[in-house]
């Protein structure tokens, strides 16, 4: 039986959260209910109204909007991602390698917890990669700024899938 479809093991909303489409809004409540699995009752706190580290959907979505804010600093600074060797992010190449698998399982269990936790995974390693992408102070531009430039703009990219699979928006400037 397919989630969502009349008769699939699927926890209801608990009566004292109410419309938390209403106060929450619909992408952080479609977040909260699919950061959990099925049989599960999700729970809802002000933490998902709250843009901070504590919120993973927020910190999802603020990943994907810095990494577009990467390739349009680098714009600006003159250089743009080219394809190459990054020595310095294992953990970020690990879950870009891992995302097709991700996706697989998660399709294939009906287990969409799976990809959220993927996308707080990658979007941690991104948020501590992002200070090494850009060149600083009067450092130039180099081949190794272009391939982490390619790498934070691919994670960005699993990110907006990411978010769109589950129905959600990712924004390019929060």
């Amino acid at each position: 039986v397919a989630p969502g479809a009349p008769g699939a093991p699927v926890a209801p909303v608990a009566k004292r959260d109410g419309d938390v489409v209403a106060r929450y809004g619909a992408d952080a409540a479609c977040w909260a209910m699919l950061a959990v699995p099925a049989r599960e009752t999700p729970s809802f706190s002000d933490a998902l109204l709250h843009q901070g580290e504590a919120n993973e959907f927020f910190r999802v979505r603020y990943a994907h909007a810095r990494s577009r804010a990467l390739v349009r600093n680098a714009h600006q600074l003159g250089f743009h991602q080219e394809p190459g060797d990054v020595d310095d992010a294992p953990a970020l190449l690990r879950l870009l390698a891992d995302h097709p698998l991700v996706l697989e399982a998660a399709a294939h269990h009906r287990a969409p917890e799976r990809l959220v936790r993927s996308l707080v995974e990658l979007a941690d390693a991104l948020l501590d990669f992002q200070y090494r992408v850009l060149p600083q102070g009067d450092e130039k531009p180099s081949a190794a700024h272009r391939a982490r430039l390619a790498l934070a703009e691919a994670a960005g990219t699993v990110l907006a899938g990411g978010l769109a699979l589950l129905g959600m928006d990712a924004p390019e400037r929060l």
